[in-house]
């Protein structure tokens, strides 16, 4: 709260740069949204498409190709066409995918339009974060970046509670609900509304000034500085954003490779580690087929929807947490403890699942007050990961880079984000069928750990610092 003073009593405009920072962050809305949508559609498509184990995972991870790639265009094309114009051609196919998604009746046009939601969520898991980055003042830096993974963990409980209720009021995903079409195409449908609030609401925010700044467009720039912080030497900032470019041309994507040695710069090494070791502790394989498992684990479907809207509401409470602790904590403890919470969690549950016996027809016995137990080791995962590693991978990766290559860098990072989701939901249905929950679980957990290890020794703290001072410092990492 004091640094929200001291920011105000700086000279900036905050309920401004509070709403910028809003409306870029209905990305991540969309995006967690997209996310929580499918985990209660899971065995609906399956039944619907008549698909197999392998066919139900590309159902639900083809999404993630479609986000590897729509990462990797909207960092590059943020850098040549801006950051607005990538947010809003993002915005338009949450639309066109929720709707065809709905629609479809057989899995290659149910996949054909997921690739393009998957273009939408990973462009904003790149997006937003840029553009926040890059319009908030240092001080509060943190806390305005982390609204980011907010608004995704509350697009999650969003889908989580629509799955919910639309499932009781039909009695499940497959039950024909309004008009003629099953609960699930409605629970696809219910994403349009937001959807199109985020196209609208893109019409009246300003370009990055940053990017302004890149594409030789300062008086543009000075602009949108003065609506940001009044009275501010303005031109100073300007000024010091232009020495840490590559004079006369805006950033490219060959930018990430350095100058000096003709190699990937380390640190955009280390952006890739950040955001692959996010996904490879299993964390979307809660998210996407939280439902499945919680019937695995002998929970009935309404019952383990129910397990979702709880999960959704832990996530959303210890991002809380993270957005109170970033700028006063700092990126690098928040990443410690997480790391070593998270494989703890994860341990517990690969014991409990990894000692269920299992019935006559393959079904999971957690004996005793084991599935309590399960539940609720479960949940504190999900909040050490809400309180660490889900904000703290954006704010890094919006941060962490230097101007001249930060949207490349992203870019690159991006694929190795959503590259590693895809693998991780991919695999999991097949480890699930054929190795068991307890092995899936004990595999997160050593992930875990060497996420540890790999903060501990390569990350570097960003906190308190502006994006040019992290730029001067970082240009030959």
């Amino acid at each position: 709260m004091n640094n929200l003073k001291e920011t105000s009593a700086q000279g900036y405009n905050l309920p401004r740069v509070i709403f910028l920072a809003f409306v870029a962050a209905i990305g991540g809305f969309l995006f967690g949204f997209d996310s929580g949508v499918i985990n209660g559609t899971v065995d609906a498509l399956q039944a619907s498409f008549d698909s197999d184990a392998t066919g139900t995972g590309f159902n639900v991870a083809s999404v993630l190709l479609g986000c590897v790639v729509g990462a990797f265009f909207a960092g590059t094309f943020a850098d040549r066409f801006g950051r607005k114009p990538m947010m809003l051609a993002s915005g338009l196919l949450f639309i066109i995918s929720a709707w065809g998604s709905g629609i479809s009746t057989a899995s290659l046009e149910f996949v054909v339009y997921r690739l393009l939601g998957g273009l939408a969520v990973g462009a904003a898991s790149v997006l937003a974060p840029l553009y926040i980055s890059e319009i908030a003042p240092s001080r509060i830096r943190g806390r305005l970046a982390t609204l980011q993974q907010l608004m995704i963990v509350i697009g999650l409980f969003a889908a989580f509670l629509s799955n919910y209720g639309l499932v009781e009021l039909s009695g499940g995903a497959e039950e024909e609900l309004w008009m003629g079409f099953q609960t699930w195409s409605w629970m696809f449908w219910a994403e349009i509304l937001p959807a199109a609030v985020f196209v609208v609401a893109l019409l009246f925010i300003p370009e990055s000034p940053r990017y302004l700044v890149a594409s030789q467009r300062s008086d543009q720039a000075l602009k949108v500085f003065n609506s940001l912080s009044p009275g501010d030497n303005v031109q100073a900032k300007v000024d010091e954003i232009q020495s840490t470019l590559r004079s006369g041309r805006r950033p490219k994507l060959k930018d990430i490779i350095s100058k000096h040695t003709g190699k990937i710069h380390g640190l955009v090494w280390v952006g890739i580690g950040i955001a692959a070791l996010q996904q490879l502790t299993g964390i979307n394989v809660i998210f996407y087929y939280g439902a499945t498992l919680w019937q695995a684990a002998g929970f009935t479907e309404a019952d383990a929807l129910l397990t979702n809207v709880i999960g959704g509401s832990v996530n959303i409470f210890f991002t809380l947490v993270a957005i109170f602790l970033i700028d006063g904590v700092g990126r690098k403890p928040l990443l410690l403890v997480g790391s070593i919470g998270q494989a703890a969690m994860l341990g517990v549950m690969a014991y409990l699942f990894g000692s269920a016996s299992v019935d006559s027809t393959n079904q999971l016995i957690l004996s005793g007050n084991n599935g309590t137990y399960a539940l609720i080791a479960a949940n504190a995962y999900i909040a050490f990961f809400a309180a660490s590693w889900g904000p703290v991978m954006w704010v890094m990766l919006g941060e962490m880079f230097p101007n001249q290559y930060r949207g490349a860098a992203l870019a690159v990072c991006g694929i190795a984000q959503w590259g590693s989701n895809f693998a991780i939901t991919m695999t999991f249905p097949i480890l699930l069928s054929f190795l068991g929950l307890g092995f899936s679980y004990g595999l997160y957990a050593i992930f875990g750990l060497l996420a540890y290890f790999f903060v501990r020794n390569l990350v570097k703290e960003t906190n308190g610092k502006s994006l040019e001072e992290i730029s001067r410092e970082q240009s030959d990492r």
